[in-house]
């Protein structure tokens, strides 16, 4: 009894182990360079100075709520203040989103190949479309996966076996969105469809009456609301609300009023959708006139076309469509991808069905990593050449001592951390002081950037190749005080032009 035993753990932990496997390999060039995306630097900023005792927003300030700097706080608690502790978070997030993948077409009574090829086709993707960085959607997606494998486990006992859903898995599933909408409220829409699934077959059959399905409902929006009302109910402890609803909810409205044109919403879309080129393909054959329409599988494609109208809905949301929102599109296309698959392999001769299918599956995810592979390859950053940002920081620390503030105009917020450097202002995206997206934080930018330079701060650093992007009067209030109090102390090279480090005189 114990061997058979041991036998069904290690059968159920071999699709896991290789799912992680494959995650780290696959996400492997994600821990060499410092910097692939700015915002994970700003959420790596906010978690060191929320374990110095600053909390986000007001410690320092963003226009998502808290929940991605809670998970940074956490590991670097856990790890240390290190690049490669971000990298792992990301690996993490995407191998879970993986393993949820293969959780839902076990639970869906589908072939397990379809889970373990849905896996494969979501990490090797979500190296593209900024996905090496660990981004919110990395971070929150797991969370939405999972929510969605027990609806659906919950939706096919209620259609196959007339059983209700049990209330704890509105408890975990209220659990998991909540955290998911406290790191990013797009997901309210991946959030409802796992709702739908859980209560809605039950409710339909008759299964669960409608009184229980209001109480369900209540319990499950209580639960999605409750991790956002208790880091404000925090902030009102310490006396920051003002500062929690302005960075949560107030600053991502007005970001949301400057959407981009229905045109270049389309352009933007469409590259995507070329960069996921062969993924799309494999769809094809999922969706045209499929010739099971009963069963596990069409139940598979039936929630991942579902599943894929949720994201996309919440990709539309913010109205930016940059693509790393896109990447709430990967699960269901992957899942959809694999049904493809399964489909075009079926054609093959019976006996190499299933080579054709590792063939399609292989081919399709080696692809994806290949096209994210090659630039990293050829820029070395960080694997046999310079890495700017960390020559940047080099430079920094050799002008500073430990925690003295400086400012970093238009270049990335990791050097701080870097550099183990402070803050002359609390708003250290550039992007939301000296760029085009200062209108989100509802204060004088200009007063602000007045106040840093009459602070005199240690260090100034500018990049020369984005000084288009700042602001013309930003831009010639930072070079007259450049020109009177500071001193030329390092310049770095980095692909667009140089960074300079100006040191007080």
């Amino acid at each position: 009894m114990t061997s058979t035993r041991l036998r069904r753990a290690l059968r159920g932990a071999a699709v896991p182990v290789l799912l992680l496997a494959a995650a780290f390999l696959l996400r492997a060039f994600s821990f060499a360079p410092a910097v692939i995306d700015t915002d994970e630097g700003l959420y790596m900023l906010q978690a060191r100075e929320w374990l110095r005792g600053n909390w986000p927003l007001s410690g320092v300030w963003d226009m998502h709520p808290v929940g991605a700097p809670a998970l940074f706080a956490a590991a670097m608690a856990l790890l240390g203040e290190h690049i490669w502790v971000t990298r792992l978070l990301g690996v993490l997030g995407a191998w879970l989103t993986a393993w949820a993948l293969h959780a839902i077409v076990r639970f869906a009574t589908a072939p397990p190949a379809l889970g373990l090829a849905a896996g494969l086709l979501y990490l090797a993707h979500s190296t593209l479309i900024g996905g090496l960085a660990t981004n919110t959607e990395i971070l929150f997606t797991p969370l939405t996966a999972w929510s969605m494998a027990l609806g659906l486990r919950a939706a096919r006992r209620a259609l196959e076996d007339g059983v209700a859903p049990p209330f704890a898995k509105i408890l975990a599933m209220g659990a998991m969105i909540g955290f998911a909408l406290a790191i990013k409220p797009v997901a309210v829409f991946e959030g409802s469809l796992a709702w739908l699934l859980l209560v809605g077959p039950a409710w339909w059959r008759g299964l669960l009456p409608t009184p229980r399905a209001l109480v369900f409902a209540v319990t499950y929006a209580a639960l999605c609301a409750a991790p956002t009302l208790l880091f404000g109910f925090a902030y009102f402890l310490r006396g920051e609300l003002a500062e929690f609803v302005n960075g949560a909810f107030l600053a991502p409205l007005r970001y949301a009023g400057a959407r981009v044109g229905l045109l270049d919403a389309a352009r933007y879309t469409l590259i995507v959708a070329m960069i996921l080129l062969w993924a799309f393909v494999l769809v094809v054959p999922a969706v045209i006139r499929p010739r099971v329409t009963k069963g596990p599988v069409a139940l598979l494609r039936r929630l991942a076309i579902a599943w894929f109208a949720a994201a996309t809905a919440a990709v539309v949301m913010p109205g930016m469509y940059f693509q790393h929102y896109y990447l709430l599109w990967l699960p269901p296309l992957s899942l959809l991808a694999a049904l493809g698959a399964r489909r075009l392999a079926r054609a093959a001769r019976p006996g190499l069905v299933v080579a054709a299918f590792a063939l399609l599956v292989g081919g399709v995810a080696l692809d994806a990593w290949r096209s994210s592979t090659i630039p990293r390859l050829y820029g070395t950053i960080g694997l046999t050449g310079p890495d700017p940002v960390r020559e940047v920081a080099d430079a920094i620390r050799r002008e500073i001592d430990p925690g003295e503030p400086i400012w970093v105009v238009n270049y990335h917020p990791t050097v701080h951390v870097l550099a183990d450097a402070g803050l002359a202002t609390r708003y250290a995206f550039p992007a939301q002081l000296s760029g085009r997206y200062w209108s989100v934080t509802g204060i004088d930018p200009y007063a602000e950037v007045a106040r840093i330079l009459a602070s005199t701060p240690q260090v100034i650093v500018v990049d020369r190749g984005w000084w288009a992007g700042v602001r013309p009067r930003i831009a010639a209030m930072v070079d007259e005080a450049l020109a009177e109090n500071y001193d030329l102390a390092t310049v770095v090279q980095e692909e667009r032009g140089v960074v300079e480090i100006w040191r007080l005189k």
